[in-house]
């Protein structure tokens, strides 16, 4: 539990603030509509209702105004570049962003139908007192437009009219349907199942957000919802002038026997919403005018086991290691772009990308460009955009796992070094990386083993051997592989593979893994005063640091893969991280689409 406060304490602190926001706005709207005096006749009508409305109502704004955030990308991208010389606990909280999102999706969900099932009981007590005769207070309200067509408090003006006629015929009852249709379509079609198998469902029905921001803003223009007004609240206070309303008689000279003044509660979510949907237009505005930039394909390569490679170039395009862009090709769909780990450096001239056949859009790229044509199809681009793998030469020593296609951004890692190593880059803070990559079937290992093989040979070339520490597990074998693994196990090459490291069949033991790199890695190897260290830690450094004689190693554990996974590496990262700040601490990384 210690480790993971130590871990989470800011993610802890954000989630705390904006569960602390909700309940603040619910309780606080909650209470005002409940006792506030303009609302007295209001209540008369509906009851408690109201003020669960209202406040639930609230708290949909907040959240409203947050959910469009974490998916502005280029925001994130900038943010990340901006923080570079941040707390790494402040950087990271930027990976969280999908996860956020999730969370405020949620608590939409969760205040929506608070929202509608109060309003459904307030439909149902405007018609009950429209269509009462027993003089009561809430009767006597609900016929007063009869009197002064202006000055009416129950929208329900006819005992004919029905609660499904209201909710289908009024702006905030039809919109009110049409937006918790759309949020209900973009919740369930969000669910990991939906997003892995038929991800052209998930990405056309989140496009309903458009629907949901608009039927949001226009929900509340015709104040069906009314209290007292001011002036009317000094001549004949509901405290002092309720009994005249249910006993009124035309000869009453009372003071209290003027009928009471109401007026509409006005639309307030546009207010909530106008600068992050302003934000996020130009957010779709930058990311079109990037699309539109012409991309030439400059190779086509296919890998074993269905896996497409595409090597590309655009004027401009900058990327750093770890990052990923989004593809459309409209040969095959107008609307449709996906997210890619980019596979190639930043040091070399063309950026590339690995596609795995995993859906109806991928085997159609991938069938459209195995046919021979004599012209390219069309590919439109946008990013690169920033991931937690754009750290990982901050850290002195890194565990890179990979699961399948899962491999891709740290193919860019590995290429970037071994150009680091091509051109002696003294600049490079790493010293050590050790690359675990999990696949199912062998034709998978193929993708990079020319990398790997070259990566072998330039650091034996370089003195530095030690440098990568790689093991490939097969965790799906039959019992050929495995047999002819076993008699050729004396070889100097894996028979799998071809490489010196063997292929392990299995696995990986992770609680030994991450004991071994502890053991191997208990201090900083940095020089003089570890500045490095405190770097990775805090911001800035001391100004004259001193020379330390046990400073803490830092690794950074990084994932692209299931979430099961993660789990497990998250967890192991917590049990083998000490709060003692001489000894090692694993810093979990994992990549988000």
């Amino acid at each position: 539990m210690g480790n993971w406060l130590v871990n989470h304490w800011f993610s802890a602190a954000v989630l705390a603030a904006w569960l602390g926001i909700n309940v603040f706005l619910f309780t606080y709207y909650f209470l005002f509509f409940d006792q506030d005096e303009r609302y007295y006749y209001t209540r008369a009508i509906l009851g408690s209702a109201l003020a669960w409305a209202r406040a639930s109502a609230k708290c949909l704004n907040f959240n409203s105004m947050l959910i469009l955030l974490p998916v502005c990308r280029n925001l994130l991208s900038f943010l990340r570049g901006t923080c570079s010389c941040c707390r790494r606990t402040l950087r990271k909280q930027l990976d969280h962003n999908l996860t956020f999102h999730k969370l405020v999706a949620y608590a939409l969900a969760l205040f929506t139908a608070v929202h509608t099932i109060a309003h459904l009981f307030n439909l149902e007590r405007y018609n009950d007192s429209q269509q009462a005769t027993d003089g009561s207070l809430a009767a006597v309200l609900s016929k007063m437009h009869l009197q002064n067509s202006n000055k009416w408090l129950n929208p329900i003006h006819s005992n004919q009219t029905t609660v499904e006629y209201v909710a289908f015929t009024t702006i905030p009852g039809l919109t009110g349907v049409i937006i918790t249709l759309a949020l209900i379509l973009m919740v369930t079609s969000s669910t990991e199942f939906i997003r892995r198998n038929y991800f052209e469902v998930f990405w056309y029905t989140h496009h309903l957000f458009i629907i949901y921001f608009a039927g949001l803003v226009i929900h509340g223009i015709a104040g069906l919802v009314r209290g007292q007004t001011e002036a009317s609240m000094e001549e004949v206070h509901p405290r002092r002038c309720a009994e005249y309303l249910v006993h009124n008689h035309k000869e009453c000279r009372h003071e209290c026997c003027k009928n009471p003044e109401f007026s509409s509660i006005p639309a307030e979510s546009w207010k909530w919403v106008l600068a992050p949907v302003l934000l996020y237009v130009f957010e779709r505005i930058l990311r079109v005018w990037r699309a539109r930039q012409k991309v030439v394909v400059t190779k086509v390569v296919m890998h074993p086991a269905r896996v497409l490679e595409l090597q590309m170039q655009k004027k401009g395009f900058r990327m750093e290691v770890g990052q990923y862009i989004f593809v459309n090709c409209p040969a095959i769909s107008l609307l449709e772009w996906h997210p890619f780990t980019l596979t190639s450096a930043p040091e070399e001239d063309f950026f590339s990308i690995h596609i795995r056949a995993a859906g109806d859009w991928t085997e159609r790229i991938i069938d459209t460009f195995q046919q021979q044509k004599p012209e390219m199809p069309r590919i439109e681009v946008d990013g690169p955009f920033g991931t937690a793998s754009e750290d990982v030469f901050q850290y002195e020593v890194a565990m890179l796992v990979g699961a399948g296609i899962g491999v891709t951004p740290f193919a860019s890692i590995l290429k970037s070094i071994w150009y680091k190593f091509q051109q002696a880059d003294q600049t490079l803070k790493t010293k050590k990386i050790y690359f675990y990559w999990l696949c199912r079937d062998t034709g998978a290992f193929a993708w990079f083993n020319d990398l790997l093989a070259s990566l072998e040979q330039k650091m034996a070339e370089s003195g530095k051997a030690d440098f990568l520490t790689y093991r490939l597990f097969l965790t799906g074998w039959d019992t050929s592989i495995a047999n002819n693994a076993a008699l050729h196990y004396d070889t100097a090459t894996d028979t799998v593979t071809g490489l010196r490291h063997k292929t392990i069949f299995g696995r990986p033991m992770w609680n030994a893994e991450f004991s071994a790199v502890a053991t191997a890695h208990p201090r900083s190897e940095l020089g003089h005063g570890c500045v490095g260290c405190w770097c990775l830690e805090a911001s800035p450094p001391p100004q004259h640091p001193q020379p330390l004689t046990a400073c803490r190693s830092v690794v950074g554990v990084f994932l692209c893969g299931p979430g099961a996974l993660a789990k497990d590496l998250q967890k192991f990262c917590h049990q083998h991280s000490s709060l003692d700040p001489r000894k090692v601490k694993f810093y979990f990384n994992k990549e988000n689409f």
